[in-house]
């Protein structure tokens, strides 16, 4: 199982990931983060985990702008996987997040807090949220592949 993570903004006050998230990476093979970690301590957590494959953010510092990339593609559970934070605006957007990805299965994006996941064009298009920092956004959540096929995980309640 793949967890999707994005948007942690972490550390900051006494935010903490969800007791509900931690089980979802306790059993993840994989993680994938969308940026937007804001400190490169909560990378180091998350690779206790699982290994981690993630770009930054435009709230991430310099050391880890300098070791992740703005956008990278990822090979797991036979599909593969393109991973952004910043989608650009909203008009547009989905076909642009194709167009940047034209090889891959699903496309991971961060930075709106909005959870999404869209199947079009035969390419499944997700947002997970957050987990910290849900602002417009419903509830805290993030999202999961299996078998091919993402879902969100609420991680309210």
């Amino acid at each position: 199982m793949i967890a999707l993570l994005g948007d942690t903004h972490m550390p900051r006050g006494n935010r903490a990931l969800p007791d509900r998230c931690l089980r979802v990476l306790e059993a993840a093979d994989l993680i994938l983060h969308t940026g937007d970690f804001t400190g490169d301590s909560v990378l180091a957590l998350l690779e206790a985990y699982a290994p981690v494959r993630a770009v930054h953010g435009n709230m991430d510092g310099w050391p880890l702008r300098e070791r992740l990339p703005e956008r990278t593609t990822v090979e797991a559970e036979g599909v593969r996987i393109g991973l952004v934070h910043d989608p650009g605006p909203a008009a547009g957007r989905n076909p642009r997040l194709r167009s940047w990805f034209p090889s891959c299965g699903i496309v991971v994006y961060g930075h709106t807090h909005r959870p999404e996941v869209t199947f079009e064009e035969a390419v499944w298009v997700v947002n997970p949220g957050s987990p910290t920092e849900r602002r417009r956004a419903p509830g805290h959540t993030m999202a999961v592949v299996r078998d091919g096929r993402p879902e969100l995980v609420s991680l309210d309640g």
